[in-house]
């Protein structure tokens, strides 16, 4: 391939990419506007037209705010690509470092530190005043800052060895240092899903033990109904943060735990809130973790070999706005610019990640209503769309490329029917 043809190949996706993420949106946004005074028939009884004025105008303005971030993405892939933005960066650090993998590892660092300031504005534009205006944010300015703070650190701890590593087998395994780098990469991910419940979550919310013995009862027998096994049952305090109300499985192996937000407990009953874990014991249930764990690890494999080929070809530098330095490694300008690349190129991609994600929920709601009453799980999500501010009259191009849920009539359909996906 050449560089002229591989820049025109990026020029196209990514004008591509930029056109249909603005068309998909407008088109969400024009259908939301046209059924927000008319409250679907079949919530009509449960949600109130105020409230599914509030969704309509939050979704309008999510999408909005979307449409400008992602033209605001484009400028910058394009400022650091074609432009030359990261081939200057790599010549000023060059200058700044003798040793070859503390430079390699400055220019990591400095383009997710510029990238991360760059949208930063738009962090707090959606934090503090479109999630303010709904009554969803409590997280005050202190907190944003202890947040921020924490996660670099974070991932600086875990991050740069992970890199330095990642780096010195570039260097140092020869050609088939892709396939090392991945098996480093699959055994890094495990270790963060036993590390995350104990070590890392603990270090942004406060977890206490389920002090409601009548739901701890009810959900351990569901649990053994299932044949799940649990080392406890925890509620974060996600009213620091947000009105937003969610529950979640997290750890491996016998960390597995359930962690509630403290403020789904104070809006869904009992048989409820056993009915969405029931939904969330049936991806367990089904192995959709692990199968979407799989399909992620042979995806980067593949990813990783592209990476291998394309380091070595002076095309995919030169076609994205960056010369590889003649006595230097350039393994990290490599990294860098594919990572960049890949979402322009596999984009299109994303409604067969959708429609996979949603035939699994699909199964993970007729098997929640097999354990549990399925008319509870309705219940609670109508509550959930409710108070999230969730659109129940969603586009259904919009729903089909990005959704990884159903859309709440068909989901909610489906559940009183024990229709199969």
């Amino acid at each position: 391939m050449t560089t002229t043809l591989f820049t025109l190949l990026f020029i196209l996706f990514l004008g591509l990419e930029t056109i249909v993420k603005l068309w998909l949106s407008s088109r969400q946004i024009r259908h939301v506007s046209q059924h927000r005074n008319a409250v679907p028939e079949e919530f009509s009884e449960k949600i109130s037209l105020r409230s599914h004025q509030r969704a309509a105008d939050y979704t309008v303005e999510r999408m909005k705010l979307g449409m400008t971030e992602w033209i605001y993405d484009a400028m910058i892939l394009v400022g650091f690509t074609l432009l030359g933005g990261l081939h200057l960066l790599d010549i000023f650090l060059q200058q700044q470092f003798s040793g070859d993998m503390w430079r390699q590892l400055a220019l990591l660092a400095s383009v997710s530190i510029i990238t991360g300031l760059l949208h930063l504005p738009f962090s707090l534009w959606r934090q503090f005043r479109l999630e303010a205006k709904y009554g969803f944010n409590r997280m005050t300015l202190k907190l944003f800052i202890s947040d921020s703070i924490k996660g670099i650190v974070v991932s600086l701890i875990l991050g740069l060895p992970l890199m330095a590593a990642i780096l010195w087998l570039m260097a140092e395994a020869g050609n088939g240092w892709w396939l090392w780098a991945w098996a480093l990469w699959v055994g890094f991910n495990v270790l963060i899903l036993y590390l995350y419940p104990t070590f890392i979550a603990p270090l942004f919310n406060k977890f206490t033990p389920l002090d409601n013995p009548e739901l701890a009862e009810r959900i351990n027998k569901l649990a053994s109904r299932c044949g799940f096994t649990l080392n406890g049952l925890f509620v974060m305090d996600g009213s620091r943060r947000s009105a937003h109300g969610n529950a979640y499985f997290t750890g491996f192996g016998k960390s597995r735990r359930i962690v509630f937000f403290d403020t789904l407990l104070n809006k869904l009953s009992g048989a409820e809130i056993e009915a969405v874990l029931a939904h969330e014991l049936g991806h367990f249930k089904h192995k959709h973790i692990i199968k979407r764990m799989a399909i992620s690890f042979f995806v980067a494999l593949i990813f990783f070999a592209l990476l291998g080929y394309a380091k070595n070809t002076l095309w995919f530098y030169e076609g994205l706005g960056a010369t590889p330095a003649l006595m230097r490694s350039n393994d990290a300008l490599a990294l860098i610019l594919f990572f960049m690349a890949v979402p322009v190129f596999t984009f299109l991609l994303s409604p067969l990640a959708s429609w996979f994600s949603r035939k699994d929920e699909f199964q993970a709601d007729l098997y929640a209503s097999q354990q549990a009453e399925a008319q509870s799980l309705v219940s609670a999500l109508v509550k959930l769309y409710d108070d999230n501010a969730a659109t129940l009259t969603p586009d259904p191009v919009h729903s089909a490329f990005y959704d990884s849920h159903p859309p709440a009539s068909v989901r909610i359909q489906h559940l009183l029917t024990g229709s199969r996906a």
